[in-house]
């Protein structure tokens, strides 16, 4: 038997460092003025007498804006009658008004330099 030869490949890896970068961040901040209209809503209470007898409480209605409450007192007599005394009549008013504020708001920049002393693609650090 003729002893017979083999060669044999053995493939590795290594890191090697081709360029460093650096990265730089700042922060830039603008004031912006922001304009809105805000609502607001609040309630007129106002007394109308009515005085007139009824047979039956009546029941709370609206007209437009205005909610109408009846409010009844139970007078003694010889007999007992429901008297409607008053009515409240809410109102609902609604106003506007403007509102402005500054409000700060930021901006991130962030800008990236390249090591040139070990970029492959600009040998010699040029």
């Amino acid at each position: 038997m003729v002893p017979v030869l083999r060669e044999e490949a053995q493939v590795g890896v290594r890191t090697i460092e081709t360029g460093r970068v650096r990265i730089i961040k700042s922060v830039r901040e603008e004031e912006e003025t922001v304009s809105r209209m805000l609502s607001r809503e609040s309630a007129e209470v106002r007394r109308v007498p009515v005085n007139r007898v009824v047979t039956e409480p009546p029941q709370v209605r609206e007209d437009g804006d205005t909610t109408i409450i009846p409010v009844i007192e139970e007078v003694l007599v010889v007999e007992k009658r429901l008297i409607l005394r008053e009515e409240l009549h809410v109102t609902r008013v609604r106003t506007a008004e403007p509102f402005v504020q500054r409000v700060p708001l930021r901006t991130e920049e962030v800008r990236v330099e390249r090591d040139q002393k070990l970029d492959p693609e600009h040998p010699g650090g040029a």
